[in-house]
């Protein structure tokens, strides 16, 4: 197993590539951005902090030199003009403190030690509490006692900060979604493209437009097709030559073995080119299904239409029914569609001896032709491959019962070539429903 496929395991990466190329982007930019928000953030600090340190020496320096040079008495009202946001000063002794001291409180120390200089002794103490407070005990030359408290605190941060946050993080989500829906929009076309491919079917090009790699992809594919629906084009009418050009001798065979003299042995042979010329027959109405596209397209009542086979069926002594019929106007080719009826017709009467027609509405507007049997349905395993070219369930090499193997072939061609589907399944009870869906 690959590293990235453990990686994959341990992360429990999501299955679509949409969303593993999105979530990958996004935390590789999430995590350049932090990283480069907390460089930043990093130098800004020590920037602050230096600045911070240079202005208290100087301030305390100064303020020191000025307490010195008052009178005791003017002293109280300088001590509000000279106080800061972070520090401040008091007469007197100030409150009691233990010597440790913490890293920036030390550096804080330093920096008054080195204000007030040699001139005025310097003590510095931190007053325990849950905040980090610490006071310099400075003797003016008086010998009064001052005492600088200093309350160290971080950097104060700008107020829109966290909204700017916001909105960068916004952006990163829609310029990486944007990425990935880029990345990923052509090859959800090349899929679509790849699942509607039906060489006996005019459908639209894949458009091969936009970057390099893209329009290459989509040539290729295009020339595929082409090349697929060639070959099956020339497969067709090699199929079609060859049962048409085998018509006239076979005919030729049955007028001879027609003037033959009578015996078994004339109706043997007359049997086996009967069953030649339906095979024949049937593969150049195959051939002709795969163009069952060509007919134009004409606007029929659907239950009249349907209707109109049972009723013919009928008068031939088929037991073919259609309890209800109903109102339904849709455009399709009508000679395909009658024949792919007949088609399931004609073998549900062939095991079953009966058929019934039903014809329904479906609540997405597409409509669905039924035909129903009570004969011995199909083993499930099967009820795709009964609709492949030959494909026989019975390997007898009766016609009567066995049969070409191409009724439901042509049918489920027709079927496609109409803009519809055929789909068989076993009927409830016993017997088999072929159901055709027209869009």
């Amino acid at each position: 197993m690959s590293a990235v496929s453990r990686i994959g395991g341990f992360l429990h990466l999501p299955r679509t590539l949409r969303w593993r190329l999105f979530l990958i982007l996004f935390a590789g930019l999430a995590v350049a951005h932090a990283l480069s928000f907390s460089m930043q953030f990093y130098e800004r600090t020590m920037s602050a902090k230096a600045t911070m340190y240079t202005t208290l020496e100087n301030d305390v320096a100064t303020s020191i030199a000025l307490l010195d040079r008052l009178p005791p008495e003017e002293r109280p009202q300088w001590l509000g003009l000279l106080a800061r946001r972070t520090y401040r000063y008091e007469l007197g002794p100030g409150l009691p403190g233990v010597p440790e001291l913490s890293q920036r409180a030390a550096e804080v120390a330093e920096t008054i030690n080195v204000a007030a200089g040699k001139r005025f002794p310097v003590s510095v103490q931190s007053i325990p509490g849950e905040r980090e407070h610490l006071q310099a005990h400075v003797t003016l030359s008086d010998g009064s006692p001052v005492t600088i408290d200093v309350r160290p605190a971080l950097m104060p941060l700008a107020t829109w900060l966290p909204y700017m946050l916001v909105a960068q993080l916004f952006l990163l989500v829609l310029c990486t979604w944007f990425a990935v829906r880029l990345a990923i929009r052509p090859l959800l076309l090349l899929a679509n493209a790849a699942e509607a491919l039906d060489p006996n079917r005019k459908t639209e090009r894949l458009d091969e437009r936009g970057p390099a790699e893209v329009a290459y992809a989509a040539t290729a594919f295009n020339a595929m097709r082409d090349r697929i629906a060639h070959y099956l084009q020339e497969r067709v009418q090699i199929l079609a030559a060859i049962s048409h050009d085998l018509q006239t001798p076979i005919t030729r065979m049955k007028l001879r073995a027609e003037m033959a003299e009578d015996g078994p042995e004339k109706d043997k042979l007359v049997n086996d080119l009967s069953e030649i010329e339906r095979l024949v027959r049937e593969g150049v109405a195959y051939a002709k299904s795969a163009h069952g596209d060509a007919e134009k397209p004409a606007r029929i009542d659907l239950g009249s239409f349907v209707e109109s086979i049972a009723f013919d069926y009928q008068d031939t002594g088929k037991a073919v029914t259609m309890p209800s019929a109903t109102d339904a106007v849709v455009v399709t080719r009508p000679h395909a569609l009658r024949r792919i009826l007949t088609n399931l017709i004609d073998n549900a009467l062939k095991f079953a001896g009966a058929a019934e027609i039903q014809l329904e509405k479906m609540p997405d507007g597409k409509l669905k032709i039924l035909v129903l049997d009570r004969g011995p349905g199909i083993p499930a395993d099967q009820l795709d491959a009964v609709l492949q070219p030959f494909y026989r369930l019975e390997q007898s090499r009766n016609r009567d019962t066995g049969g070409t193997g191409l009724g439901l072939a042509i049918a489920q061609q027709l079927a496609a070539a109409i803009g519809g589907k055929l789909t068989l399944a076993n009927r409830p009870g016993g017997g088999l429903i072929a159901e055709v869906t027209l869009s």
